[in-house]
């Protein structure tokens, strides 16, 4: 065995001393409510919403608990009841088709190509199935927009973007979540900004706002929604919108702006380790590398490689292997699901029929994050032990 890697995949780096200040001075104010705020006072809350707005050139920011509830919020909130057919991807995460789920509508899959992103091709074939599609920038990658656009257009599908993979990227300039009506984003600890947990929902569309912030729980105060819509928006719709509580909190906030305000530079140093990893891995027998498109904008803070038309004991071979050199890898192709991973047909609350063409790619799909707190040198290491170990497998043969 050669060398091994003695990091961990899971480490973040601190939050900012900014982000630390300003959470103790929330905390000592005993104000981590965003309405309980004082006469002059605007909540943290509401400055990361209208800080967030202008770094996307959206009109609209919302607030909220997670990712999952910005996703269900903008279900409900462009319209969508339950018994719904709702278009989502087949390669994604679980809270894509469950924030589906969540408002009783049903997901209809989407297959993936090789370069683990939406099949257009397939999309067009299936756009008079749903008047909605749940986009999910999966793992940081970014379709065809316009061409994906002209479809939904043509077909008047509604376009949900999940972005939690994906703040800080674009599409020939344009930032993701900016493309559709909504767009959302995470920031769970392992996303590009960490508050543990906490979403934002971004919109043009003042309507689809005003009820997003009556769902996450305003109350009667959505006049203190600096960054959402005028105050006329709300006049029948907050008589007609439940309340479905999930706001940020201010503390959370607090610890988010000064992360936002470094989003950029931080965007840069994960694509500087994405692209050192890219390039040791390019070469490796048996091993696919996804070529990026030059439109695209990226945040490399993972990396996916296609193990193509490997056996089943082959890939586990292979995960094994680096795992005990000290290399985590995640298998998107098991037939079980582990940890985060999982497959369309691993959520049995929904009757999807086979995709046998994503099913392919799906086999071979392996993920690995990327923290900040690898070092360049960290990267060549780790891909010398993942290009060795998938020499070794392949050599041995894999078909």
């Amino acid at each position: 065995m050669g060398r091994t890697f003695e990091g961990s995949f899971t480490q973040q780096e601190p939050i900012p001393e900014a982000g630390i200040k300003a959470a103790v001075e929330v905390m000592r104010s005993g104000r981590l409510h965003r309405y309980n705020t004082v006469k002059g006072e605007v909540a943290q809350t509401v400055l990361l919403e209208q800080e967030f707005a202008a770094s996307v050139g959206a009109k609209y920011c919302l607030a909220v608990a997670s990712g999952g509830y910005a996703m269900a919020t903008a279900l409900r909130a462009i319209g969508v009841k339950p018994g719904d057919r709702v278009l989502t991807n087949a390669f994604t995460l679980a809270p894509v088709p469950g924030s589906i789920a969540a408002v009783g509508a049903v997901p209809v899959f989407v297959g993936v190509t090789d370069a683990l992103v939406l099949d257009l091709d397939d999309l067009a074939a299936k756009a008079d199935q749903a008047d909605v599609l749940m986009l999910s920038h999966m793992r940081g990658h970014l379709c065809d927009m316009e061409r994906l656009m002209e479809i939904c257009d043509a077909n008047n599908i509604a376009v949900i973007e999940d972005c939690a993979h994906t703040m800080g990227a674009a599409w020939r300039g344009k930032p993701s979540g900016t493309w559709g009506i909504v767009g959302c984003y995470s920031c769970q600890t392992y996303k590009h900004m960490n508050a543990g947990e906490g979403g934002l929902l971004v919109t043009d569309d003042a309507e689809v706002a005003a009820r997003a912030i009556m769902y996450s729980g305003s109350y009667m105060l959505y006049e203190t929604h600096l960054a959402g819509p005028p105050k006329e928006t709300f006049a029948n719709i907050r008589y007609e919108t439940p309340n479905i509580s999930g706001r940020m909190d201010n503390l959370r906030a607090a610890i988010l702006r000064p992360q936002l305000a470094d989003l950029a530079t931080q965007c840069g140093r994960w694509n500087e380790r994405y692209f050192a990893l890219e390039q040791a891995l390019r070469g490796t027998p048996g091993l696919k590398v996804i070529e990026r498109p030059a439109e695209e904008s990226i945040v490399g803070s993972s990396i996916q490689f296609l193990l193509k038309d490997w056996r089943a004991d082959a890939v586990t071979g292979f995960v094994s292997r680096c795992a005990a050199r000290g290399v985590e890898l995640k298998w998107f192709g098991a037939a079980e699901p582990v940890g985060f991973t999982s497959r369309y047909d691993s959520w049995r609350y929904v009757d999807a029929p086979p995709m046998p063409e994503s099913d392919r790619v799906l086999a071979g799909i392996i993920d690995m994050r990327v923290p900040l707190t690898f070092s360049l040198e960290d990267c060549a290491l780790i891909g010398e032990i993942i290009r060795e170990e998938a020499s070794a497998v392949f050599q041995a043969g894999v078909t």
